[in-house]
């Protein structure tokens, strides 16, 4: 790898903190006195445990905010407002351990995103408080996560059980995701490709259900970038210098009457550096450019997330996007290793919004893919000869694009021995280059790409445990969220070639299996694929998905299938009187009664 340079980034700014209320009974003369510093403590306590478990995408702790003074009244929660909202609090957590005055001392931001820990001791009602304050939140509108411990605590017990602490990160967590997805943008590079439905952009749904806005250029940019010379020439020459180094050449599949000449090639190669130093551009400025007197240019829009069209307007004549969305999703490139780039394929922006969530809850870089296959173990066995066993012994899901996934998803990462997707400053130069190595660059297919290109390949690596996710507009519905939590495989080398030879070998393959309930949309294998909802997908490192639904019931959008057990599921405390006996159906329910949370 190459020694660390600075990247442009989003990263840098005052970005949102979670803010810490600390809720006491207000009565004075030997009540309130007997409670404070108990109280304060408990507040102090719980910002120091997430601080310590909880970071930016940037890799530093997430802040917290606690108030000056314990709340007992409408005076000081409003005096807690005003320095949350000096200080950027995106999200706002009350706790207490006694009877506190619910609507006087809660939290009335009807943006923010909120949870209550009631203390479960005997000696001060810290429950009935949590009772009475989530349904204040309730009956205002404001829905509230309920954080209560399974076991009673003594007095004098300052610690945060396990349960409690789960809660609390699953809440902090999907909060501050929220919180940093608001005021940002998702920048179309072009338009609709290919039909492709996702690459529609609805900008209602950025707005009101995110609270982003959609910006949109027009792929000439790129030309116009390229031909006058506005990007970084010094960064240029650093990174194709780099790709030289680090980026092998695979076989070419093209027939010898479609191949491209080896001029072509390496001018492809250039374009395609020049295209990711551009699209980086556009999304987050880059100081650089201002230097080079190119002030406009600098700027960039904002862009937390972007999608590029390619097909087909762009790829008939200049080559694909594959290199450009591939290098810049992953967490490592020329500049060392940093935050990756969330960056849609085909310009799916329901995709790239769902790479966003899984990025944002995880820090780990995401994989696009195409959902292209469902493998019975029948014909894999018909096809190959063997019968799979293992993960893959119920079939499996080809996970496929055309060479734009992130390198990171090759699995060459590791956590206690086992193949992982780290955040950018867990991976070490070591992992950054096996993950190169494991990445071979083809000739982009000229059938598909009739200006040439290149396509990375690679084999992800089985036993990674991972989460299939999809979010999904419906007329009449509006977003809908689906997941499925699973684990990669690995199947036999002789099996995984001749399915291979079948499609695009000079693509990313990650087989995937999907784990089973024996009911519904996962009956089996065959149901999970048959009751997806678009050509894409995303994969996400680790089993998120009820992080996923946490964060999907902020922003109230319902999930309409998912494989996560019933005892991880954590949405506001109101979603129960929408149906404790269908939580499907009641999260259905509850988002179309709340309604999007900026709209």
């Amino acid at each position: 790898m190459a020694a660390e340079h600075s990247a442009p980034s989003l990263w840098d700014g005052n970005l949102p903190k979670i803010g810490i209320r600390p809720t006491i009974d207000g009565r004075r003369g030997g009540v309130r006195e007997s409670l404070e510093e108990q109280t304060m403590s408990q507040a102090r306590s719980v910002a120091a445990f997430l601080t310590k478990n909880l970071r930016y995408p940037n890799g530093k702790p997430v802040e917290c905010v606690v108030a000056d003074t314990c709340i007992g009244g409408v005076g000081e929660a409003a005096a807690t407002a005003e320095k949350f909202a000096r200080a950027n609090v995106g999200i706002s957590l009350t706790v207490t351990r006694s009877w506190c005055y619910g609507s006087e001392t809660m939290d009335m931001d009807p943006h923010t995103p909120k949870a209550v820990w009631g203390f479960n001791g005997t000696e001060r009602p810290g429950a009935v408080y949590l009772a009475a304050a989530l349904a204040a939140h309730s009956q205002k509108g404001l829905p509230a996560f309920g954080i209560y411990g399974r076991d009673v605590q003594d007095l004098d017990d300052a610690s945060i059980p396990p349960d409690v602490a789960a809660k609390l990160l699953r809440f902090a967590k999907a909060g501050i995701a929220a919180a940093l997805m608001r005021g940002r943008s998702y920048l179309a590079m072009g338009g609709t490709s290919m039909g492709i439905a996702g690459s529609v952009i609805d900008p209602g749904f950025f707005e009101n259900y995110l609270g982003m806005r959609s910006e949109a250029v027009d792929m000439t940019e790129f030309i116009r970038r390229m031909d006058l010379g506005i990007y970084d020439k010094a960064e240029y020459d650093r990174a194709l210098a780099w790709v030289k180094a680090n980026c092998p050449e695979g076989k070419d599949f093209n027939s010898p009457e479609s191949r491209r000449s080896r001029e072509q090639l390496d001018r492809d190669w250039e374009t395609s550096v020049k295209m990711a130093l551009i699209a980086r551009d556009l999304m987050v400025g880059n100081p650089a450019l201002d230097k080079a007197g190119h002030g406009e240019e600098a700027l960039g829009h904002n862009a937390i997330c972007a999608g590029f069209q390619g097909q087909r307007q762009w790829t008939d004549y200049y080559p694909n996007g594959d290199f450009m969305e591939a290098i810049l999703n992953s967490s490592f490139d020329w500049n060392g290793r940093r935050t990756p780039y969330v960056l849609a394929t085909e310009n799916d922006a329901l995709n790239g919004t769902t790479m966003l969530f899984g990025h944002l809850l995880t820090n780990t870089s995401q994989m696009f893919a195409d959902l292209r296959t469902y493998w019975s173990a029948d014909a894999i066995e018909r096809v190959s000869g063997v019968r799979v066993e293992g993960d893959g012994a119920g079939g499996v899901l080809h996970l496929i694009n055309s060479g734009s996934a992130t390198l990171d998803a090759t699995g060459r990462q590791t956590i206690g021995g086992k193949p992982a997707m780290k955040p950018w400053w867990e991976i070490t130069d070591a992992e950054a280059k096996a993950c190169l190595e494991a990445t071979t660059w083809h000739a982009g297919s000229t059938g598909y790409f009739r200006g040439g290109g290149w396509s990375s390949h690679f084999l992800t690596r089985g036993g990674m445990p991972a989460t299939m996710a999809r979010i999904n507009l419906v007329k009449g519905l509006g977003p809908v969220l689906q997941l499925a939590e699973g684990v990669t495989v690995e199947l036999p080398p002789d099996v995984d070639e001749k399915l291979q030879l079948r499609t695009d070998p000079s693509w990313p393959t990650t087989w995937f299996a999907p784990r089973l309930t024996g009911s519904g949309a996962f009956r089996d294998v065959y149901s999970v694929m048959n009751n997806w909802g678009a050509n894409h997908c995303v994969m996400s490192y680790g089993h998120i998905g009820a992080d996923l639904i946490a964060l999907a019931s902020i922003l109230r959008i319902p999930v309409f299938m998912h494989n996560v057990p019933p005892e991880d599921i954590f949405r506001p405390s109101a979603w129960n009187a929408f149906g404790t006996a269908d939580p499907e159906g009641g999260d259905f329910r509850a988002c179309a009664a709340y309604g999007p949370l900026y709209g």
